[in-house]
């Protein structure tokens, strides 16, 4: 244990790591109040039991929030309460720290929040990310497609001292022009034409958490602008109304484009751009990054299992030379599109090449010929088969497939679970010849 007469003395001794800081709010020379926000400002301070002499409990727990201490105490202070809140913070301590250990653990074996890589391209991307979180500095996140753009924005706010509030993201590509500013800064009612009622936007809907602006170089340079002054005030004003609305919203933009290509073409106002890029985050194509397959396609599988409740191992050596030998135009994205079908047909053990699409690495266009079935990968149905049987055939051969597995059996067919389930009673109820003189009619 160590003690001191008042702040300025305790920073001195702070120099060295605690545990637990336990101090009074009125000292001479520094008082509690400055300590603690000194040790906010230098970096993180250890759990702050307040001792105070409030006669309000009200002002007291205000006045601890605004400090971000662990608790506090009114004085005349009951040593067994101190004792026992002095375990409770450095228990809570030891939890913080230990969680910090295992995530940067985790980032060493190649994961943040949902991110996966190894390479040193990530590595040096996790380390920008779990620099930035903390802080309240806008980000822009460029890519191409597929790249990853949303995990690394999660990631970031995951992160973050928000991670408790809303993430919002919005694809400012997929909405119309004419929809843009009210999905932005919302509406009041009677706004315009469809306008039944008031309608916050997305930055009243990302109050205390953050916004992610997907695809930024699509949107109309009109309305860049605006969003430009509610950067610069931190207040919207709903489309038709009088009155504007404060918010705290962290803004995270991202665009497939070059951003010197969009600022050229006038797609992209540069004041904005200067705004947003005060952090830049640039997701590496998946074909610059190839020596991540193993971990990327362990970590795709694993979600997939869960998904559709498989129980796929991993994928033949002879399939990962495949992926490593392949472009990968649509990157992540197009990787796990693959692997989730591989997945739903394997439904157990290794994914091999007979799992994987048939055309899988071949260019658009390029689609090989579809080889006779035989009964051990396709189902033969001869001339003269109705439309009905030939669906009938179909499904039970794809449960035999899936040894009756419907959720895997639906996925494969492409229909919901409870089509297939209501196929099923429909052929339990007809006999085989009724179906078929029925489907024959």
């Amino acid at each position: 244990m160590e003690t001191a007469a008042n702040g300025e003395e305790a920073l001195e001794k702070l120099r060295t790591p605690v545990d637990v800081l336990v101090t009074d709010l009125m000292m001479p020379r520094m008082d509690g109040f400055e300590l603690l926000k000194r040790l906010r400002t230098q970096g993180e301070a250890p759990p702050a039991i307040v001792l105070t002499a409030f006669g309000n409990i009200e002002t007291a727990v205000r006045t601890t929030l605004d400090l971000e201490a662990f608790w506090f105490l009114e004085k005349p202070i009951q040593p067994a309460a101190l004792k026992v809140l002095i375990e409770r913070a450095a228990q809570h301590n030891r939890l913080i720290h230990e969680t910090e250990r295992l995530q940067r653990r985790l980032v060493y074996q190649g994961v943040l929040v949902d991110l996966v890589g190894a390479c040193p391209a990530m590595q040096q991307i996790f380390s920008v990310i779990r620099q930035v979180a903390p802080s309240k500095a806008a980000v822009l996140i460029t890519g191409e497609s597929g790249t990853g753009k949303e995990l690394a924005a999660s990631a970031i706010h995951h992160l973050s001292t928000r991670r408790d509030g809303p993430f919002v993201a919005i694809n400012c590509a997929a909405l119309p022009e004419t929809l843009m500013e009210s999905e932005l800064f919302g509406h009041e009612k009677g706004a315009f034409t469809g306008a039944v009622e008031r309608r916050a936007g997305c930055f009243e809907l990302a109050q205390g958490g953050t916004l992610l602006l997907d695809e930024l170089a699509e949107m109309p340079i009109g309305t860049q602008a605006k969003l430009l002054r509610v950067l610069e005030d931190s207040r919207v004003r709903r489309l038709g109304g009088s009155k504007e609305v404060a918010v705290d919203v962290r803004v995270i933009a991202a665009t497939n484009k070059e951003p010197e290509e969009a600022l050229r073409k006038n797609l992209l106002r540069e004041d904005l751009y200067y705004r947003l890029n005060v952090f830049h985050i640039h997701l590496p194509p998946l074909r610059e990054r190839l020596s991540d397959l193993p971990l990327l396609t362990e970590a795709l599988i694993d979600g997939l299992n869960r998904k559709h409740e498989t129980r796929v191992v991993d994928v033949h050596r002879d399939v990962l030379d495949q992926f490593k030998r392949y472009s990968w135009p649509g990157n992540v994205r197009e990787m796990r599109n693959v692997l989730e079908r591989a997945v739903i047909v394997a439904g157990e053990g290794t994914i091999t090449a007979r799992h994987l699409p048939r055309d899988f690495g071949l260019p658009p266009g390029a689609r090989p010929a579809t080889p006779p079935a035989s009964e051990s990968d396709g189902l033969r149905i001869p001339v003269g088969t109705t439309v009905g049987d030939a669906e009938k055939a179909l499904i039970h051969f794809t449960l035999r497939h899936t040894r009756n597995n419907k959720t895997r059996a639906a996925g494969i067919l492409g229909i919901s679970d409870k089509t297939l389930l209501n196929k099923l009673k429909e052929y339990a109820a007809k006999p085989n010849g009724d179906a078929a003189k029925s489907n024959g009619e």
